[in-house]
């Protein structure tokens, strides 16, 4: 089986991968959700979900930072890996044990690839098609509530000393986008660095959100924050419901109602 990840590498699969290592909380969870339980060697100490991953698996580093040695002695067939999660290096010392697959999420229709393509990599085609149907389905209904509510210009805040926003080019501004959001950043690019005293300068924000992860923002942070952004609400949200890729986005659009009716 040839398979193209999501970098346009071609990986050459001779039989379906028993040994998996996944380097990726959000892929862990889906890996957990295919079915693929009994397979998983190997996860790293930031695969929270399920709550039982961390409790049976073997953690084997960080997503930045791995037990390479660890890794060899576990013998995978295939190791999971994402653009923005893992570096290059990382997947360049993986890919002289095993097949590594690489995702890149930009978009809901990343996601959806990404699971058909687990879907085909391991054998869990019907499981796959299940999971991306009835994230269809809560994608459809979400539109549909959403549709008439209104514009609301938005910064989203993932990390403080140096205070980094979410701009452009990202899966959580799609997810922004999505919900109506416009994001004032979003003539930036990436996860720019900001400076609070010019936030105004970007566009005044109805709302200005915080979010869970990576950074532990607390109280004492939006009394910082509201120095700088006259009137606008400041409310932290669940960031891996905002930039998980994988079935915990059965969740999302859930959570993103409740936030809409809170603010409104």
């Amino acid at each position: 089986m040839q398979i193209t990840d999501q970098t346009s590498r071609i990986l050459q699969i001779e039989t379906i991968p028993k040994r998996i290592i996944s380097l990726v909380p959000s892929q862990t969870e889906l890996l957990f959700d295919l079915g693929l339980e009994d397979h998983i060697i190997g996860i790293t100490k930031f695969c929270v979900h399920p709550q039982k991953a961390k409790q049976s698996k073997q953690i084997v580093g960080g997503t930045k930072n791995i037990k390479i040695e660890l890794i060899k002695e576990l013998q995978p067939d295939i190791i999971l890996c994402n653009k923005e999660e893992n570096t290059l290096e990382i997947v360049k010392i993986c890919e002289d044990i095993c097949n590594v697959h690489i995702t890149d999420i930009y978009t809901l229709d990343d996601v959806k690839k990404m699971i058909i393509d687990y879907g085909h990599i391991f054998n869990k085609e019907k499981e796959a098609i299940h999971i991306n149907k009835n994230l269809d389905f809560e994608i459809k209904n979400f539109k549909s509530y959403i549709k008439e509510r209104s514009v609301l210009k938005v910064a989203y805040f993932i990390w403080r000393n140096p205070w980094m926003a979410v701009a452009n080019n990202t899966f959580i501004n799609h997810l922004l986008e999505l919900n109506k959001f416009e994001n004032i950043y979003q003539n930036k690019s990436r996860y720019p660095e900001v400076n609070l005293k010019e936030i105004l300068l970007n566009g005044e924000p109805d709302l200005v959100l915080l979010s869970s992860e990576p950074y532990p923002f607390k109280e004492e942070h939006t009394l910082e924050m509201k120095q700088y952004t006259n009137d606008a609400k400041i409310i932290f949200v669940d960031g891996e419901l905002f930039s998980w890729y994988g079935s915990r986005l059965l969740k999302s659009f859930d959570y993103f109602k409740k936030l809409r009716d809170r603010i409104e």
